[in-house]
């Protein structure tokens, strides 16, 4: 297995040599052998690597989800670290004035609300706008390439946890997500982009990330584990919720709860052994932990849900558990249960489910919204696969 920061200083080494390079990558941005790419460029006599970019959770992954990110220096390397994610979300053009070729190598999760893509799409965009090569380095999707689950996000709901009209859970590379963005003209500059991936070997689609043999690096605080990020695409619509999802536990995205819930009566509602999870009461107490998950939901109070465990997961769907779950905790405390509406659009990518859930639509409706746009992106994801 190799993944494209394996193959760039051999096969591709014609990409950087010779040229200033910026990088925009976190603590995942490692090669198969553990050595973080930011170091092999800097100690590389014929590539000077003059600027790191760090996205959410920043350039070592320890700030926590919506943390702003400060301009700083790497301690290792002495490369000045720029912030996409505070004061601006997109390159400027001061920050590439002295850059030949713009680097991407971030481990992704392959749910579309995850940011990393959305950073990378609007570092194209000032690529193009510069005229600056852009170069993806692919990783696996940790969660697999083969599943694709719905909604596709709805054009006038884009916003940094929904950047473009793909599905929530795509099945897809950052690499085959970077074309797509290119090749179907969803970048707003005017000019071209010269974009170039430098694919994995070895990766085949019906993989999870612990077939790989590559070693998981958490690519933020609240996704530990790769098993953690197959829950990630449906249990993260919690966090639109009065619900806790488990942030402030050692099992975020694998417990969810709240005070009022009685997990008998949820899980008498919902059955979801169809789906690839095993699920089992609990409970827990959510704890104030800096770094991880500050001032969590119901910080120092007991909360009655339910424990996930996969017990499929090459067939775990998760976004379909997900809405199924909203779905019975809507039909079992009508009175308790609460949404943020606006919330729950951005992340579903749909009006339409949102109010559908508000209104109490049966679960036949929601599934049905999740499944519309499907088969057309399905269609159009097709041109872009690479593996």
């Amino acid at each position: 297995m190799r993944v494209g920061a394996d193959r760039l200083l051999t096969e591709y080494r014609h990409l950087v040599a010779g040229k200033r390079v910026g990088l925009i990558t976190n603590q995942t941005g490692v090669t198969s052998e553990g050595k973080h790419l930011a170091d092999l460029l800097h100690a590389d006599p014929e590539v000077k690597l003059v600027a790191l970019f760090a996205p959410e959770h920043g350039i070592r992954g320890t700030e926590e989800a919506g943390a702003t990110i400060h301009h700083g220096r790497d301690p290792r390397t002495g490369i000045p670290i720029l912030s996409l994610y505070g004061e601006t979300k997109k390159p400027s053009p001061e920050m590439l004035r002295q850059i030949d070729v713009l680097l991407f190598d971030i481990q992704d999760v392959g749910a579309r609300f995850y940011t990393y893509i959305s950073t990378m799409a609007l570092a194209m965009e000032a690529s193009a706008d510069q005229g600056i090569p852009f170069v993806v380095l692919d990783r696996p999707n940790p969660i697999g390439g083969e599943i694709v689950e719905g909604p596709v996000l709805e054009p006038p709901l884009r916003s940094f946890v929904g950047i473009h009209p793909i599905a929530l859970r795509h099945g897809m590379t950052v690499g085959e997500l970077a074309r797509m963005f290119a090749g179907e003209g969803w970048l707003s500059s005017s000019k071209p982009l010269d974009l170039t991936v430098v694919p994995m070997r070895g990766w085949r689609r019906n993989m999870l990330y612990w077939e790989t043999g590559l070693r998981w690096i958490p690519p933020s605080p609240n996704i530990p584990t790769d098993t953690t990020a197959l829950f990630y695409p449906g249990i993260g619509l919690l966090e639109a919720t009065n619900v806790s999802e488990g942030r402030g536990t050692l099992y975020p995205f694998r417990h969810l709860g709240a005070p009022w819930i009685d997990p008998a009566r949820l899980l008498r509602l919902f059955e979801a052994s169809g789906l690839g999870i095993a699920c089992r009461p609990t409970s827990f107490v959510p704890r104030n932990l800096p770094g991880l998950a500050s001032h969590p939901k119901y910080e120092g109070r007991v909360c009655y849900g339910i424990r996930l465990d996969p017990t499929d997961p090459e067939r775990l769907r998760s976004v379909e558990f997900g809405i199924g779950l909203l779905w019975a905790l809507r039909s079992a405390f009508p009175d308790s249960f609460r949404i943020q509406r606006r919330g729950m659009q951005l992340m579903t990518g749909s009006e339409e489910f949102a109010q559908a859930l508000e209104a109490g639509a049966p679960l036949a409706k929601l599934l049905e919204i999740q499944r519309r746009g499907l088969d057309e992106f399905l269609r159009i994801r097709q041109k872009y696969l690479l593996y």
